[in-house]
């Protein structure tokens, strides 16, 4: 068997559902568009992750030669509503970054130490544009949405790629559209037109993005209240584009088995939980679902409070009142906004009290503009 053939076959018998391999050259059209886009995506290119470095791929592997790609369909399992209305499957799924201790973490990590095994130097900490090598292997398309789809899953999919030191057996390239002509359906359900064109996102008007990262040192923590308002209840991530999309239908409505664990994050999940969250709390039902992109709690507890807000329901008042004394005055702030929406002759008078007391610039602010809004 060769070595190609022996990378495929353990490739799908740790789970992987499809895997591609392309020679590691690099990618001089990803630059380019980066480059165009750096208003945009300065958050991004500025951060560690260094993405303009693939511009010269032998420099961080001098002896680079293949790129090993592969595509996990997260979405064997069924996602609670309960979770899903407000968390992102892809999160829900738990294979972004996953810690090694988790399943979705051992599979990457299993896959290198048996390319090793094989004899084959691995490429460590290098991150590659994933949408676009997995597009070059032949193993994805593109939607209009910029997500990427495997044939026979959809785009409930994650994309990890392994940088190696061994001429393998190329595959050929499918650097194309694969959506439904005339098809417009994710443009048109977007709530903040974030896809202003096909295959382009303007990041900052997108939910997912809003939920993930406004975060101080990335994009900043401050969210347009013109945004707050059209993020619904969504607290990490956001799927609409993805979740309206004609060729996602088939796995959206097929019967799936239950995944155990998310049926008992969900019995205990909360948005009034998420708001004044204990260390336990967040231990236990937050951090196993979200432990990608935000590291501190008082972003969730943001979130949550914008959530509460657009939820409208004045049930949530006592809590929100809770909130207006927490330490951080990022969460003060936020939960100010949810009482201005949510009015009544209470949240008036949480906002009144709290602004006598009050210390922080930016949360006098909020409270006197939520003081309006009552």
């Amino acid at each position: 068997m060769s070595l190609t053939s022996q990378i495929k076959e353990y490739a799908f018998n740790i789970g992987y559902s499809k895997i591609g391999i392309i020679p590691a050259e690099d990618f001089p059209e990803y630059i380019d568009d980066l480059t165009k886009r750096q208003d945009m995506y300065a958050f991004y290119i500025n951060s560690h992750y260094r993405p303009l470095a693939v511009a010269d791929l032998k420099s961080l592997m001098p002896g680079a030669k293949s790129i090993i790609t592969t595509v996990y369909d997260y979405s064997q399992k069924n996602f609670p509503k309960a979770l899903t209305d407000i968390i992102a499957r892809f999160y829900q799924a738990r294979c972004s970054d996953a810690p090694p201790e988790y399943i979705n973490g051992a599979r990457p990590a299993l896959m290198r130490t048996f390319l090793r095994k094989l004899g084959c130097e691995v490429g460590e900490n290098i991150v590659l544009p994933e949408r676009l090598v997995a597009a070059r292997a032949g193993i994805i398309n593109y939607g209009r949405n910029n997500f990427a789809y495997a044939e026979g899953i959809g785009s409930f999919i994650h994309l990890t790629s392994f940088l190696v030191d061994r001429e393998l057996e190329y595959d050929q390239s499918t650097i194309q559209e694969g959506c439904i002509a005339g098809c417009s359906a994710c443009m048109k359900a977007c709530p903040t037109q974030a896809i202003y064109e096909p295959h382009k996102i303007n990041p900052s008007r997108c939910i997912a993005f809003n939920t993930n990262m406004t975060q101080e040192g990335m994009a900043g923590s401050y969210i347009q209240p013109e945004m707050r308002d059209k993020m619904g209840i969504k607290v990490h991530g956001c799927e609409i584009c993805q979740e309206v999309c004609p060729r996602n239908q088939a796995k959206i409505k097929a019967t799936l088995p239950d995944d155990e664990f998310l049926l008992k994050v969900a019995e205990d999940f909360s948005l009034s939980k998420m708001l004044n969250m204990t260390n336990e709390f967040y231990d236990t039902r937050v951090h196993p679902l979200m432990y990608n992109y935000i590291k501190e709690k008082k972003y969730f507890q943001r979130n949550a409070a914008i959530a509460i807000g657009n939820l409208g329901d004045p049930v949530f008042v006592p809590e929100l009142a809770v909130a207006m004394e927490d330490q951080e005055e990022l969460v003060r702030g936020y939960a100010a906004w949810a009482l201005g929406k949510l009015g009544g002759k209470s949240a008036q008078q949480i906002l009144e009290k709290s602004l006598n007391r009050e210390t922080s610039a930016f949360v006098k602010k909020e409270i006197e503009v939520a003081l309006l809004e009552v």
